[in-house]
């Protein structure tokens, strides 16, 4: 583990992720986080981690970022003293503005509402994002089939005082307080390398994560799930019209 992203989602979390993978860093973010390390992660928000357990997820890992990591940096970080801390600001007002974006996204996406209902995986994933932003802050966990929302006075206290907490906690020269439009030189002066020749990536441009997580493995064995299931609805339903009609011809 060599980089531990501290910043709240909706920081620039997943353009974060992009400039370490460019750089070179195998990166875990939150679908990482889920397909790799469910049951781990499941244990750890019910009744706490430790650095053993830290340690055995991230042996081969370079750098964690988004949910739940980052809630959990400062463990983390006892895992492994040496890794450098990256935590992600922006104005809070903005922050809110696009979490309730990524949130409207979310909701308004009417495969993975029916998928987190009917489908193995969409329901393991939906379990696991509700307990995850409920351990974060104020999260009010919904059913599967409503919709997500967040109070925004809780909201906005958690995000303060988690900025508050690591600016304060985290050891100053291992600490790097960034924000989005910094853009490469203060990233690389502060890993130690060589700025690449391209632009800072720009990722989930008003909440479009969700289509560009679309070919994530985790939401690909969501899609298999939701056509093996049409299938099957198919067959059952060809099954049963063909045995009416039989009945009908007797």
């Amino acid at each position: 583990m060599k980089v531990i992203v501290a910043g709240f989602f909706k920081t620039g979390t997943k353009s974060m992720t992009a400039a370490l993978t460019k750089l070179g860093y195998k990166v875990y973010d939150f679908l990482e986080h889920f397909w790799y390390h469910y049951d781990e992660w499941n244990e750890i928000l019910v009744r706490g981690g430790s650095i053993e357990m830290f340690k055995r997820m991230y042996k081969d890992v370079d750098a964690v970022a988004d949910v739940p990591a980052f809630a959990f940096w400062e463990q983390i970080h006892e895992a492994y003293p040496d890794a450098k801390i990256i935590l992600l600001t922006r104005d809070e007002d903005s922050w809110y503005r696009s979490l309730l974006c990524q949130v409207e996204e979310l909701n308004e996406w009417n495969m993975f509402r029916f998928a987190r209902i009917f489908t193995p995986t969409g329901r393991k994933f939906m379990k696991h994002f509700i307990k995850c932003f409920a351990a974060c802050f104020g999260c009010i966990t919904p059913p599967a089939w409503q919709h997500t929302t967040f109070s925004e006075t809780l909201s906005k206290k958690g995000f303060r005082q988690h900025n508050f907490y690591v600016s304060q906690k985290a050891p100053k020269d291992k600490l790097l307080i960034f924000k989005m439009q910094d853009g490469w030189e203060p990233l690389c002066k502060f890993l130690g390398v060589d700025v690449p020749n391209t632009p800072f990536p720009h990722k989930n441009v008003r909440g479009s994560a969700i289509k560009e997580a679309a070919e994530n493995q985790v939401m690909q064995k969501i899609i298999q799930e939701m056509k093996m299931l049409f299938v099957c609805v198919s067959f059952a339903v060809i099954f049963i019209a063909c045995v009416l009609a039989y009945n009908l011809t007797q």
